[in-house]
């Protein structure tokens, strides 16, 4: 054999050199959800400063001029030469498609799309923005995604921004696995515990978990409720997690039942109205528990936490008498309303616990100075937790039954009488009932609604906002019985005469340009212009239209405003309080 035929491995060449750079996304679960056309994608949503917290907490950004340029596209591309990506996945060998969607300056108009697809075995993937085709109406960058042909893949990903010269990164943060077990950890979960209060109910429930007896564990909240943040947003909300950790300490293997009804970007004010739909299940569903989780979505409530006491009465004064405890979860820049709502729980003396109070405080400090947990590690976003953080909340939950059954909570005075207890911000909308179409038959009578008339909101609406319930997968339609104005249907109004104190109005909010807006009467008077556009995507919008201190008769219409009466537009329901 010659010597032209051994041939050995050729020599490396040499490692390209990469310019610095910080993550917006570190060590990041990801899950393939289950798509109409049978992939499985994981969304992340970057707009709306999204992005600039993102590098705030993954990347360790406070530069507030490099921070000011993840704004829009155009600083962005001057900040930063190029993209690196790795995701490990136990099915390293089915690839991943990387795509980064920016957003235009209005509806409708182009925007570039940048997509890459590579193996998810742990190897950087480099994107170089001088190689894309950018188009010259994009605004900002809108999202990330993970595009997997098949759902349910799970995986770990990273994402870079590579600094073109004249940007300088700063130090990478470095973070010490967290020990769940330590008693650092537990000291920082006992700090949630804001008020015990009377634990009357929640020893009653623990005894019947223990004899044996089903329990039925109901949550209400928003987004962080409904998941987001956990991967799989199914099996690791703190929900999900709580509910398994409860069956394993204080129930029977197979008698607990988990109601999970959360649903992404909405208040109290929502909340109310759905909750025996989406808690009680219509009569079906008698919780043992049920936990409240408004404190992050309610800056815009209308009331200032009148309608988040009417949702806490509601669940207090069912005849079944569950525990009723209030969670106050927290936003990454430390925040929530839990100032503001709090005295709620104190007005009825039920207990309440605070993530806020527990994770905030150590944030600050590094591993060595007593941090537990990182921003980083505890958040997936700005606003929601990651898996890390999920299990934080179901930690609290928990530290609350365990200071209760081993008695550390001393016995309070006898349960407040919900009924004969003045509210401490307001009660108005705590006997609030769902109209929509599949109700209108068993509310006919109660609201003396002597006309109905769709006029041209005849069609339903079936692209509707849709969330996780309870241990599912398959996201479900909210309001599906709604009524939809479509183009060719004219503009006849929606009418309706009813007899009430206090009504509320349910809308879709849309991001898609099709949508219309519609002027709101109530007895002949214009009370809103509800416009879709205004949020900017698919979600349920509650609002007030009428609030009476009596009850009397009202009438109701709903019309397409000019220059939308080829517009879509769908009421998905109203509230209603006789």
């Amino acid at each position: 054999m010659s010597t032209e035929e051994i041939r050995g491995p050729k020599a490396p060449k040499d490692p390209v050199k990469k310019n610095p750079f910080f993550y917006v996304m570190h060590g990041k679960g990801i899950y393939g959800s289950p798509q109409p056309d049978g992939r499985g994608i994981q969304f992340i949503y970057s707009n709306d400063g999204r992005l600039i917290d993102a590098a705030r907490i993954s990347g360790n950004v406070t530069d507030e001029s490099m921070l000011d340029k993840l704004r829009s596209t155009a600083g962005f591309r001057e900040m930063v030469k190029s993209i690196g990506v790795s995701v490990s996945a136990k099915a390293s060998d089915e690839p991943v498609k990387f795509v980064m969607q920016m957003y235009p300056g209005n509806p409708g108009e182009d925007a570039t799309e940048i997509s890459k697809e590579f193996t998810p075995d742990g190897m950087e993937t480099m994107i170089e923005l001088s190689d894309v085709d950018w188009v010259s109406t994009d605004n900002e960058i809108g999202q990330m995604r993970f595009e997997f042909k098949r759902s349910g893949i799970e995986a770990i990903a990273d994402v870079r921004f590579y600094l073109n010269d004249g940007f300088t990164a700063p130090p990478q943060p470095q973070e010490n696995i967290v020990d769940f077990n330590s008693d650092e950890y537990k000291k920082m979960i006992s700090n949630s515990l804001m008020q015990a209060g009377n634990v009357d109910r929640i020893r009653k429930m623990l005894d019947k978990a223990a004899a044996g007896e089903e329990i039925t564990l109901g949550f209400i909240g928003g987004s962080i409720t409904q998941g987001a943040g956990a991967v799989p947003i199914h099996q690791k909300s703190y929900a999900k997690v709580f509910s398994e950790e409860f069956e394993k300490r204080y129930a029977k293997p197979g008698r607990v039942d988990l109601v999970k009804a959360g649903v992404g970007g909405t208040p109290s004010e929502l909340g109310m109205i759905r909750f025996e739909r989406d808690v009680l299940r219509d009569g079906a569903k008698k919780p043992d528990l049920i936990v409240i989780e408004f404190a992050v979505n309610d800056e815009g409530d209308e009331t200032k936490g009148i309608c988040y006491e009417s949702l806490v009465r509601k669940a207090l004064k069912l005849p079944w008498k569950p525990a009723v405890v209030l969670i106050f979860a927290v936003f990454s820049y430390d925040w929530n309303l839990q100032d503001r709502l709090s005295p709620v729980g104190r007005n009825y003396n039920i207990p309440m616990v605070s993530v806020m109070d527990a994770v905030t405080p150590q944030f600050p400090r590094m591993p060595d100075e007593g941090r537990v947990i990182s921003k980083n590690q505890f958040f997936y976003d700005q606003y929601h937790p990651s898996n890390m953080g999920h299990r934080v909340m179901s930690d609290c939950l928990i530290n609350l039954l365990e200071e209760v059954r081993a008695g550390h909570i001393k016995d309070e005075a006898d349960e407040i009488n919900v009924g004969q207890t003045a509210p401490v911000l307001g009660k108005d909308f705590e006997d609030v009932v769902l109209l929509d179409k599949k109700e209108l038959s068993a509310l006919k009578d109660k609201f003396e609604i002597t006309e109905l008339d769709e006029g041209s909101f005849t069609e339903t609406d079936e692209d509707l906002q849709r969330v996780e319930m309870d241990s599912e997968i398959v996201p479900v339609p909210e309001f599906p019985n709604n009524w939809s104005h479509v183009e060719g249907l004219g503009n006849k109004p929606f009418k309706m005469s009813l007899s009430c104190s206090k009504l509320l109005l349910v809308f879709k909010d849309s991001g898609l340009p099709d949508a219309g807006v519609a002027e709101v009467l109530v007895d002949g008077k214009k009370v809103l212009d509800a416009d879709p556009l205004a949020t900017g995507w698919t979600h349920c919008n509650p609002v007030i239209i009428l609030n009476d201190n009596k009850e009397g008769r009202h009438e109701v219409e709903i019309r397409m405003a000019e220059g939308s009466e080829e517009k879509k537009f769908t009421i998905l329901g109203f509230g209603l309080v006789k």
